[in-house]
């Protein structure tokens, strides 16, 4: 499994790293691209537990969030959420007329599915498009990627107490707060080096740590959250599109809440 998943990020870590420096058109397709592949896997993980919610719907509302995100900020964002409800709301009517006894649940499942995924993950696309985007992106994202792996391997070595035992029973409190300190020191490093290359950015160790501390605290409950819809329709992961990692959707949970977090926390106290 290890293994798997170290070829996997080898393989896609080079081809992400080209894209987020390259932004633009680019960029945003493959933003589109992923979140679409994560709203599928959203609904399919609904499926597995008998509820009906619209694929089709949750993959046009969240790509058409993201393009719109993309292409004109928030501009357009009213009238493309708007659409996807009154969408589904009449998709899942018709459901009902023809027999679906719980299509008022599918309808919430479809929503949420355009929101959670679309909405907040085009965050991302967001966070990029900030003044100097890319070397904030390139401080707030390796910040997830070291707190997860810090948590991952300190848990496993030095796990004891149970952080979750319902949502994740491998989550321990050890893993945690090593994950916090790995991403506090990774914000921190990343950001002295983007200090070095772009002085005139205003990246300091300073922000990197906070940052980093705001992503390695909160990000975990996007995992958490992934967990407690997998646990509670029996699935294990959304998907087998990564070896070892998973779906797409498995992928980005933490990446979800680390967008919109990381981009207000720069919007508001940095530039």
């Amino acid at each position: 499994m290890l293994r798997q998943r170290v070829l996997v990020t080898l393989v896609l870590l080079p081809v992400g790293l080209v894209l987020i420096f390259l932004g633009g058109y680019p960029f945003l397709a493959f933003i589109a691209l992923v979140l679409g592949l994560a709203a599928w896997e959203y609904v399919k993980l609904f499926k597995a537990g008998g509820f009906e919610p619209s694929g089709l719907l949750a993959v046009i509302g969240t790509v058409g969030i993201t393009l719109g995100r993309g292409l004109d900020g928030f501009a357009s964002a009213d009238w493309i959420v708007g659409f996807c409800v009154l969408a589904s709301m009449l998709f899942h009517m018709i459901a009902y007329e023809r027999g679906r006894n719980q299509a008022g649940t599918d309808f919430a499942i479809t929503v949420s599915a355009v929101l959670y995924v679309g909405w907040i993950g085009a965050y991302l696309v967001s966070l990029r498009d900030l003044p100097n985007g890319e070397w904030w992106f390139m401080t707030a994202m390796p910040s997830i990627w070291a707190a997860d792996s810090g948590a991952y391997f300190i848990g496993r070595q030095f796990g004891r107490r149970k952080l979750s035992p319902r949502l994740s029973p491998k989550k321990t409190w050890e893993g945690y707060l090593a994950g916090i300190v790995t991403g506090v020191l990774i914000g921190a490093l990343f950001a002295y080096f983007w200090s070095l290359r772009v002085p005139e950015v205003g990246i300091t160790p300073l922000r990197g740590a906070i940052l980093g501390l705001v992503m390695s605290v909160f990000t975990t409950l996007g995992d958490l959250g992934e967990s407690m819809i997998k646990r509670q329709v029996g699935v294990k992961d959304s998907s087998n599109l990564l070896p070892g990692h998973g779906g797409a959707f498995d992928r980005i949970d933490s990446w979800i809440w680390g967008g919109i977090l990381s981009y207000y926390v720069i919007l508001w106290f940095f530039i």
